[in-house]
């Protein structure tokens, strides 16, 4: 697991493939000014525009890199560093968002499909204390993802290890993330060690799992809203999208294994490699039945919310030592797109809770 750690930026790469990477980088984002330390998606760099810009890496350079290496080496110095090695090494699943001076780091786990896209959540969470995104295994495209929650956070806990070793930390898991940072904070707390904080973010189990009450007003929300969006398309691109739905659907109903996309091959897209770690995410979150934690747990909750519980109090306050909940503008994906100023105040506010206790 030390391998994982490499940090490229401390490497030296040549001016010459700096100044090549330099030429494809301008070419792909059209920009004619673009820095070595300056961050791909920090300049205009987009997915399908990364899937281009290791495209022209393999014909500059004949050697082919998964898309999401761009994560991990996203200025053109760390990419030429990564470049100049013999080989691949293994990423840690921890991407830095944040640099911090404070002993407790804050752990932010992905949402479905598996990317750590919180780097504007991050840089406006105010706080002394350095921000990792946890990113799932099976991102870079060349390894198989995990199939259930306890492996990610047994992986995860792995790679913090290597980070810290002793002392607090800060738990914090958006969507199907929160139930990764619940599992990490569970195995955590039974080795005696202290969880400072433990945030879930519009996170749920599975349906199977819901109270009663909830899972039948869940399913009857979700009807109307598949409806209600059907009837507003035309007839052939709906009856496709029910059948793509309902064969989708069958495996994970029979407990089977999604099928693997490429078998044995590299997943260079995004666009594939996302959904196929994605369909290993549902698969390990109809697995995972959520344990009560002795702890305190912190959920914020969005204002609108079309396919999600409306009452997380019904489904976690039981769940744990102590339940609070806050209420952010947006929905589930828009509360840490268009509206993560007002998420990222009350995770400042709750770092801070947590630091003064």
């Amino acid at each position: 697991m030390g391998e994982m750690l490499r940090n490229l930026d401390s490497d030296k790469p040549s001016a010459a493939t700096i100044n090549v990477l330099t030429q494809i980088w301008q070419r792909v984002l059209e920009r004619s000014q673009i820095g070595p330390e300056d961050r791909f998606y920090d300049i205009g760099g987009t997915d399908p525009l990364a899937d281009r810009l290791f495209v022209e890496i393999a014909g500059a350079f004949d050697r082919q890199l998964p898309t999401a290496t761009i994560c991990h080496a996203p200025t053109i110095t760390a990419l030429a560093a990564l470049l100049e090695q013999s080989s691949l090494p293994l990423f840690s699943p921890l991407v830095k968002l944040k640099a911090g001076s404070g002993k407790t780091p804050i752990l932010i786990a992905h949402g479905l499909g598996g990317r750590a896209s919180f780097s504007e959540l991050a840089k406006h969470i105010r706080t002394e204390h350095a921000i990792y995104g946890i990113q799932a295994k099976g991102v870079d495209g060349m390894e198989e993802p995990f199939e259930r929650i306890e492996d990610m956070a047994a992986f995860y806990l792995e790679a913090l290890s290597q980070l810290q070793s002793e002392g607090s930390i800060i738990l914090i898991g958006y969507s199907f993330g929160g139930l990764i940072a619940l599992e990490m904070a569970q195995r955590l707390s039974a080795e005696g060690k202290n969880i400072a904080l433990l945030v879930l973010v519009d996170t749920y189990p599975h349906p199977r799992y819901l109270p009663l009450g909830q899972r039948l007003s869940l399913s009857a929300k979700r009807i109307k809203g598949h409806i209600s969006d059907l009837t507003r398309k035309p007839l052939r691109t709906a009856l496709s999208q029910v059948l793509s739905a309902l064969k989708s659907r069958l495996p994970m109903a029979r407990g089977g294994k999604p099928r693997a996309l490429f078998e044995g091959a590299v997943r260079l897209s995004f666009a594939e490699t996302i959904e196929h770690v994605k369909a290993r995410d549902l698969l390990a979150m109809r697995r995972y039945r959520p344990r009560f934690y002795r702890g305190k747990m912190i959920f914020v909750r969005p204002e609108a919310n079309s396919y999600l519980p409306t009452d997380p109090t019904a489904v976690w306050k039981n769940m744990a030592a102590e339940f609070q909940v806050h209420t952010v503008p947006g929905d589930h994906l828009g509360m840490v797109a268009e509206h993560f100023e007002s998420l990222a105040a009350v995770l400042t506010a709750c770092v801070a809770g947590a630091s003064r206790g």
